[in-house]
């Protein structure tokens, strides 16, 4: 945290990866194919040649990849001024027992809301194919198992994805760094630079362990969303000098 300390080295040490390269890949692999698929349904002889309906899937799908990777890619620069300590206020490795504390945060409170979520969700789908099949005198019998099967599946993925989270939070690196507005915690990028978005509250936390609690909020097409973030630190670190930085 101070000056004088070689944050790029200490992070070297680290071995942290950024994350967001891969994903930037990915997204190039995904345009090229798009603009191939696109450009074969106007060559004379190919197999898709004037077919409309692949040419604009695959112009959706170049485009899709293209703007997904150039969201990407600015992330990855982002991070990659954490990983070099250029934009960096404090870093730290997470003991066992300390990453574990932040694991079963995460999953419990990842559990509570796919619950709330799949009550809602079942309610909704009971009452809708509930009045087709009262008002449908044909094909209840499929409409019902249509029902059922829907809500298995939702359940399946509203109970299941916290505990496959939770394995894969598990094996992250357990590396915290922290930046005046961006933030890696545990394998998981975070940034609260672009328009409308910023840090909310930043504090100090002794429950359910001693670390820090940053709340950082963003708008997107669903307007104002926030992510909280819990993040411990071992009991001799000074977090309210972070908290003082990051205000």
């Amino acid at each position: 945290m101070e000056e004088s300390i070689d944050l790029h080295k200490i992070n070297g040490k680290l071995k942290v990866k950024n994350s967001q390269r891969k994903g930037v890949l990915v997204s190039w692999m995904v345009a090229l194919v798009g603009a191939v698929l696109a450009l074969l349904t106007f060559t004379d002889g190919s197999p898709l040649y004037r077919a409309h309906a692949v040419t604009l899937i695959s112009i959706f799908i170049a485009l899709g990849g293209f703007i997904v990777a150039l969201i990407l890619g600015s992330r990855a620069k982002k991070m990659k001024t954490l990983i070099s300590g250029e934009n960096v206020v404090a870093s730290w490795l997470l003991t066992s027992q300390e990453k574990r504390a932040y694991v079963d945060l995460l999953f419990q409170h990842e559990k509570e809301k796919n619950k709330a979520i799949l009550w809602i969700t079942t309610t909704l789908i009971v009452v809708v194919f509930g009045i087709f099949i009262i008002v449908i005198e044909e094909g209840r019998g499929v409409m019902l198992l249509v029902m059922i099967a829907l809500i298995g599946i939702i359940a399946a993925f509203a109970l299941g994805m916290p505990a496959f989270y939770r394995n894969k939070n598990l094996k992250g690196d357990g590396v915290v760094l922290i930046g005046r507005k961006f933030a890696y915690v545990n394998g998981f990028f975070h940034n609260w630079d672009f328009p409308l978005s910023g840090i909310q509250k930043v504090k100090a936390i002794e429950d359910p362990f001693h670390g820090l609690y940053i709340r950082y909020y963003y708008y997107d097409r669903t307007l104002k969303n926030t992510e909280e973030l819990h993040i411990p630190a071992s009991p001799d670190m000074d977090v309210k000098k972070i908290v003082s930085l990051l205000k």
